[in-house]
């Protein structure tokens, strides 16, 4: 296992919106050549990688939950990992092992927490291969506030913006600059650079987060009150406003220029439900894998009643979609957030980083994508 610590094509329009429209009303989407389960070392082919990240809901609250039928029929229709983790708890140090193959021992959402590592940017820079983070009402004049409109109704939180913790890419206006408002996501996917990296956070209310009081203006899925349990008013309001948003950015990117047939869509959540016991530090589940941090008893960051052990971020919903690869298909294999950022670094020949090096933890997810 290596940590770094230095810092450092397009498909046709008819073809794409015939799959979105296809999705859009539940047919079944024609199959390209499908590759079959196992653990899938062989090389993955990758145009593109879009990563939509989801909120505080455990897999088996989301897929075949009646409150998310578009979530549960791509579950069904594509790739479904049923064995995937986040990393850890809570939210923060999952976005940042996302893209640095470690959550660096931090296990909290502290906005003012300054991550100096080599990250997926570095190495994506490195290569010249394009990317962009497009964050749902992030203000476009103020890419790296903490938080938007304010720390009462954070609508926006940098918590789930991996790309604003990171201090050489805040300290680079080059980097910020690919830092943009989802509202720029169609334009920029049929524009004729596309990213090819394209990372996708909801805000606090269509992510299945909550905790947002008042209604805010331009925002029509405002206010989003916590959930108490699963399937509470909130709770239910929350996971409708999450099925809409990500059946229009799927339908947004298959539609799109940027959508080729060998690119690839992976939806995830970065941790499990704020539903679970005090037992467990209020989540649903500190079950993990693949490098999951084991802390000890006591530690600060989680409770004094905290027992000790792995601090895994619970079993969460993950789906994969490639036009090419398998249909219908479900893998028990077990993966994490470093799965997914190694899938990318080895299709695109980046180093692997932090965990993602550790091969007999973490495995590729190319049973999913084509090769």
């Amino acid at each position: 296992m290596i940590f770094r610590t230095s810092r450092g094509k397009a498909a046709a329009i008819t073809a794409a919106v015939t799959v979105a429209a296809a999705l859009s009303v539940g047919l079944p989407v024609a199959s390209g050549a499908a590759t079959t389960g196992g653990r899938g070392h062989e090389q993955a082919r990758l145009d593109r990688a879009f990563i939509i990240v989801l909120e505080n809901h455990s897999q088996h609250s989301v897929i075949g939950d009646p409150n998310t039928p578009f979530i549960s029929s791509l579950a069904r229709r594509f790739g479904e990992a049923a064995d995937y983790f986040g990393v850890t708890h809570p939210s923060e140090p999952n976005y940042i092992a996302m893209i640095s193959g470690s959550n660096w021992f931090t296990n909290n959402d502290n906005p003012a927490n300054r991550f100096d590592h080599t990250n997926l940017v570095d190495e994506l820079t490195a290569r010249h291969i394009s990317w962009g983070a497009y964050m749902e009402a992030l203000p476009a004049a103020d890419p790296l506030t903490d938080s938007w409109p304010s720390a009462a109704d954070p609508l926006y939180a940098s918590k789930h913006n991996p790309f604003a913790l990171f201090t050489d890419i805040r300290d680079s206006p080059a980097r910020v600059a690919n830092i943009k408002p989802y509202t720029d996501l169609a334009a920029d996917l049929n524009s004729a650079h596309a990213p090819r990296l394209v990372f996708i956070t909801p805000d606090q209310c269509n992510d299945m987060h909550g905790g947002v009081s008042d209604a805010i203006a331009g925002h029509p899925e405002t206010p989003c009150p916590f959930n108490s349990t699963n399937d509470d008013p909130n709770d239910v309001r929350l996971k409708h406003n999450a099925d809409a948003f990500v059946h229009a950015a799927v339908t947004t990117i298959m539609s799109s220029r940027a959508w080729t047939r060998h690119s690839a869509i992976f939806i995830v959540a970065d941790e499990g439900d704020f539903t679970g016991n005090a037992a467990n530090g209020g989540w649903d589940s500190p079950a993990g894998c693949c490098d999951s941090p084991v802390l000890p008893a006591g530690d600060p960051d989680i409770s004094p009643s905290w027992p000790g052990g792995v601090f895994g971020g619970a079993l969460v919903p993950a789906i994969v979609i490639d036009p090419s690869g398998p249909r219908h298909f479900v893998s028990e294999t077990p993966y994490n957030h470093y799965s997914l950022l190694r899938t990318i670094e080895d299709a695109w020949h980046l180093p692997e980083l932090g965990f993602t090096s550790d091969h007999a933890q973490v495995t590729t997810m190319n049973e999913f994508l084509t090769r």
